[in-house]
């Protein structure tokens, strides 16, 4: 399972938008969405 895959997983494994995720990570919420997407990886 590649990176972006698991992050978009585990989000709805738990059951949180990007835009939850994004507010608990200090991100915003594109940045959530370019993870799960693969198209950035940075942290």
């Amino acid at each position: 399972m590649k990176v972006a895959e698991r992050i978009q997983a585990l989000r709805k494994a738990k059951g949180i938008s990007q835009e939850e995720l994004a507010d608990k990570l200090g991100v915003s919420r594109q940045a959530v969405s370019k993870w799960e997407s693969g198209q950035s990886v940075r942290i």
